[in-house]
């Protein structure tokens, strides 16, 4: 049978939920192709129409709180690493070097045939490159998005990844559309969908069947019942003190009409701390909390303030109102057809009133969001040295 070994690389936090649907989707494809197989009269016929996908999972250890982490594997069924490069924090530099030496030891190790990376982060652009001058191809999820603002280090590891990939899988048309201006090729661009959205749904729907008293913080929801829920962590609001002081300054007035339900990353904690900025007694700081925990609270907020790339999606997917502590956005469709929209600090309080009166966006859940995304993802993989598009949506021209 032919085979093709990949390998899927995770390092921060918005890694483990994209990776997570694409494991689940090799894992139903192996369990399908076996079953399959067992019926087959030839070797040769199964391997002419089903090659097998091999797979190891490289977490690079990039996120500095692995408690963090480790709350994640749990709760999206992800498997032990194959790897973990415990790359650890750092500056950009040192760190990108760091995941750089580690994943070359993998690939010259594993020899895999493809290499899988997600989203922006620095293990993106470190993995990527070491496939490539190994001669591995590229296949980057999330490819295209571009928020065209060079001072954020994400646009420059999106841009570069791009540079080098082999198959862009996008999430939007706006990503198409970048992808062709950049000369990309058009057969190796393929419009698949979102595969956050399809980790979104598989955990909405597992926590259907969840009993929220196991929640730490279930009570705190009960007793609210209204509330706003937020997330920040973006280096351009809290590690400038003026901007964590003017935010913290909006969050404290708006405090005064409606709670918030703040889990605090790690680096804002410190931040927060460092300039000596201190929150309403109506904004419940938690620690950082597992996935289903955070879905179980902010899917029912009254609103969401953020500054998450994520959040910008999963709140458009479920129709939650959401305010975006941002100049830009590379994902502009939650802006056009979503209900999120970007806000200054000074528009903030502005923006959370008139939500609370009703006026929030009404939007639609974007094209191919329908929580099929990695499946997409696999066929096109298992099929290419034959893709074609007949399960796939062409993209438009």
């Amino acid at each position: 049978m032919k085979k093709y070994k990949l390998i899927l690389v995770a390092g921060a936090r918005p890694n483990f939920m994209k990776i997570a649907p694409i494991v689940r989707a090799l894992r139903s494809r192996n369990d399908e192709l076996l079953i399959f197989n067992s019926k087959l009269v030839t070797e040769e016929a199964s391997s002419a129409n089903n090659p097998k996908l091999d797979w190891k999972l490289v977490h690079t250890g990039q996120h500095y709180d692995y408690e963090m982490s480790q709350a994640f594997f749990d709760d999206l069924e992800i498997p032990k690493p194959d790897y973990f490069l415990e790359a650890g924090s750092g500056s950009h530099a040192e760190q990108t070097a760091r995941i750089m030496t580690g994943f070359e030891k993998v690939c010259l190790k594993e020899k895999p045939d493809i290499v899988i990376v997600v989203g922006d982060v620095n293990s993106t652009l470190a993995c990527s490159i070491v496939a490539k001058k190994l001669l591995i191809k590229v296949a980057h999820v999330e490819a295209g998005l571009r928020s065209f603002d060079l001072t954020m280090p994400e646009e420059i590891n999106r841009m570069v990844t791009d540079a080098i990939t082999d198959y862009f899988f996008v999430t939007e048309q706006s990503a198409v559309d970048n992808l062709r201006k950049e000369g990309k090729p058009e057969n190796r661009i393929y419009f698949v969908g979102h595969v956050m959205i399809d980790n979104l749904l598989y955990q909405l729907k597992k926590l259907e069947a969840v009993d929220p008293a196991g929640f730490e913080h279930q009570s705190l929801k009960q007793e609210l019942d209204q509330y706003v829920f937020l997330t920040l962590h973006r280096p351009s609001n809290v590690d400038n003190r003026e901007s964590l002081a003017g935010i913290v300054r909006a969050l404290n007035r708006i405090a005064e009409n409606i709670p918030i339900v703040f889990p605090v990353h790690p680096r804002t904690a410190k931040m927060l701390k460092h300039y000596d900025c201190s929150l309403s007694d109506k904004i419940y700081q938690l620690p950082p909390l597992g996935f289903q925990e955070s879905l179980y609270l902010w899917k029912n907020a009254k609103l969401v303030i953020t500054d998450s790339g994520g959040m910008q999606e999963e709140t458009t997917a479920l129709g939650v109102p959401c305010l975006t502590l941002r100049e830009n956005t590379e994902r502009p469709v939650t802006v056009l057809e979503g209900t999120n929209k970007l806000v200054r600090i000074d528009e903030l309080e502005y923006e959370v009133e008139d939500i609370l009166k009703g006026n929030g966006k009404k939007g639609k859940v974007p094209d191919l969001w329908d929580g099929d995304a990695a499946g997409r993802i696999v066929r096109i993989l298992a099929n290419s040295e034959r893709v074609g598009r007949r399960e796939e949506k062409k993209v438009r021209r």
